[in-house]
């Protein structure tokens, strides 16, 4: 591959090679030392695996051009590469670079049973299971729409489910995306970039010039000759990085688990909620990462508070208005919501196969072997739980808040001033309802207008006979 990347006019191979790495595996190794910043590899736009490249390809273009409906980007880049992959003659330089890519992957949708339930209960085991099954039902219909009807160019011996999962998994774990001027993106296989690994230690690094179209790997810090050259493929939690890239990071500080909110059309005054949703930058269903930085966050209060909205507090907030579910709507609604996020969470957290404690336990006496799958699932499924832990506590301290009347610690949890935003260390409440706070009585006195209708509401339920 290396001789057919000079020819096409790739430059600084000649300062890196492939290498074998303890922990991370097949990597790129640099033979000279490169600054932060400074330009180490660029792959011309000529050899990248592209849609375009593919739609302009004489054999393969007029096929991939005629498929109804067209094929997503995704499936026409692994039918690319298959493509390739089965020519027998021709595309010498890409076949090259195929033959140059692993023969199999450990994304979880390669795990055997047994070391997938190992993190049963997690958003990857869910996740995994529906892939399973969508990958088979895509795969058939490719053989309808596309393979079938074109079987000189796609022998079906050569294209079969096993081989349209190896094509997925390369796209998964080796294309870049990059968002061009515009707004448009591109998604892309670059040969030998592609065989850069993650590190979180590494600034964002590869870079894509629209003008060009050439690829180009910086250093995302210093290089001394001998070490292993990364890039950074963002902050990605263990779900993600095992399920598209086949790899752990344990005690990933980016750990989330993605809560999935829904309200059923049928629901008493779903339209009119719908509307106070979609203002609020929400929907109807709608899915909120939990991270351990902040394992509840606000529009999770938000979008509870609009759907367990009455009639009569309903009828207080307008689309216009919707910024008001930023704060308490009364003390009924945020107990009715905070409870059930606490039952939610506990509920959750007991649906996991195996405990926190005891998966701890078993990763320490080595039940699992390190590096191995059921290991990975097991990492994944510690992070999750850590992250659902902190969200259930989190919601049991504002349930017992609101529950004793300490107001101000509600007020304080939510952080910021009810008109302009800000997060100050200290906050004032309405002394009429309790339930918005203010950075000071300027603040106070601009929202008015807007919170009157809920302060009057709130204070009635609440029994508050303050003024404000």
């Amino acid at each position: 591959m290396d001789s057919w990347l000079r020819q096409s006019g790739a430059v600084g191979l000649n300062s890196l090679e492939l290498a074998d790495f303890p922990l991370t595996g097949r990597g790129v190794k640099t033979l000279k030392p490169f600054k932060d910043g400074e330009t180490i590899l660029t792959i011309p736009s000529s050899i990248l695996w592209t849609v375009e490249h593919a739609h302009a390809d004489p054999l393969l273009g007029p096929a991939l051009r005629a498929a109804q409906p067209p094929l997503s980007v995704e499936d026409t880049l692994a039918i690319y590469l298959l493509f390739v992959r089965a020519r027998e003659s021709g595309y010498e330089g890409l076949r090259s670079h195929v033959a140059a890519l692993p023969e199999s992957y450990s994304s979880s949708i390669y795990f055997e049973e047994d070391e997938l339930e190992v993190c049963a209960g997690t958003s990857l085991y869910t996740i995994t299971k529906q892939l399973e099954q969508s990958i088979e039902e895509d795969h058939r219909a490719l053989v309808v729409r596309l393979l079938a009807l074109n079987p000189d160019l796609f022998p079906l011996d050569k294209f079969t489910l096993e081989d349209y999962k190896w094509a997925l998994c390369t796209v998964w774990s080796r294309a870049m995306d990059f968002v061009l001027p515009g707004g448009k993106s591109i998604r892309l296989l670059a040969p030998f970039a592609d065989m850069l690994n993650h590190s979180p230690d590494v600034k964002p690094c590869h870079v894509y010039d629209p003008s060009s179209g050439n690829l180009s790997v910086l250093a995302g810090k210093d290089y001394e000759a001998g070490d292993q050259v990364s890039i950074y493929y963002g902050s990605i939690p263990n779900s993600r990085l095992l399920r598209l890239y086949g790899f752990v990071l344990p005690d990933n500080p980016n750990d989330s688990y993605d809560l999935v909110l829904s309200t059923h059309p049928s629901a008493p005054l779903f339209k009119q909620k719908q509307k106070l949703w979609t203002s609020a930058g929400l929907d109807s269903t709608t899915t909120i990462p939990l991270t351990l930085t902040d394992p509840l966050p606000r529009n999770v209060l938000r979008y509870l508070r609009i759907q367990r909205l009455d009639e009569s507090n309903l009828n207080t907030i307008t689309p216009q208005r919707s910024g008001a579910t930023n704060q308490k709507i009364s003390k009924s609604n945020e107990i009715e919501i905070l409870q059930f996020l606490a039952e939610s969470f506990s509920y959750l957290l007991d649906s996991f196969g195996t405990q926190l404690e005891k998966l701890k336990q078993q990763l320490t006496e080595g039940v699992y072997p390190p590096g191995g799958n059921a290991w990975a699932a097991a990492h994944v499924s510690l992070g999750e739980q850590r992250v659902l832990r902190l969200a259930r506590k989190r919601a049991e301290e504002l349930l017992s808040a609101v529950e004793s009347g300490s107001d101000n610690d509600v007020a304080g949890s939510l952080s910021q001033c009810a008109n302009c935003g800000t997060a100050p260390a200290q906050l004032m409440l309405c002394g009429r309802c309790k339930s918005v706070a203010y950075c000071g009585r300027t603040c106070q006195v601009a929202h008015f207008k807007e919170h009157k209708g809920i302060c009057r509401v709130a204070a009635s339920k609440s029994g508050s006979g303050g003024t404000k």
